[in-house]
């Protein structure tokens, strides 16, 4: 004997529309999700790579962590409280243990990504930032820092970020920018 009459399906049961609706809430916030990070990736992911040839990197290897830093962002999107600070500080860790591990590009990427149109013009635009040379002569924690200050964060946000005390993030900062005018202004007198 069974416990359904004909026609009681489960389309006809209390229990099947709340799992069609619960289904189209799900698929509802997944697209809002999906929409809230490309609109936070087409706004942030130039930014970033700047950010990083910034602290020191390669064109290329900026790309790629930038690359890596926003699909851990994808994943993680729902915990995420400030995404910009959150993938400039992931982003800025996975430079360092790049830098740390002494990793060299085996060779050049195969294929251009939309953030790498052309190699001559990568090169090109590393010429046009004549600013590049002096932050990769400073010292780490200053180039970080003052890295961290041209992507328009304060010292505050990145003491929090970097786990570092106020005072300190602002000394470093201006031993950054003391080096940067000396540097600028010994190149314009030998000009």
């Amino acid at each position: 004997m069974s416990i359904h009459e004909p026609g009681d399906g489960p389309e006809h049961s209390a229990v099947a529309p709340a799992i069609g609706d619960h289904l189209d809430t799900w698929h509802d916030l997944q697209l809002a999700k999906d929409a809230a990070f490309s609109a936070f990736y087409r706004a942030t992911v130039r930014a970033l790579v700047g950010f990083l040839v910034s602290q020191g990197a390669g064109v290329h290897v900026a790309a790629d962590i930038a690359q890596d830093t926003m699909l851990s962002a994808y994943k993680r999107w729902h915990t995420i409280d400030r995404p910009q600070a959150w993938v400039y500080k992931v982003a800025s860790r996975a430079l360092v243990r790049r830098i740390a591990s002494c990793e060299e590009p085996v060779e050049q990427v195969p294929e251009p990504t939309s953030l790498l149109a052309d190699p001559d013009a990568i090169a090109a635009w590393e010429a046009r930032h004549d600013l590049l040379p002096l932050l990769r002569s400073l010292p780490p924690r200053q180039r970080q820092v003052l890295a961290w200050t041209l992507s328009g964060f304060t010292p505050g946000d990145i003491a929090e970020q970097l786990g570092m005390n106020d005072d300190a993030v602002r000394a470093s900062l201006y031993k950054a920018r003391r080096a940067v005018a000396e540097a600028i202004k010994a190149r314009e007198e030998g000009q």
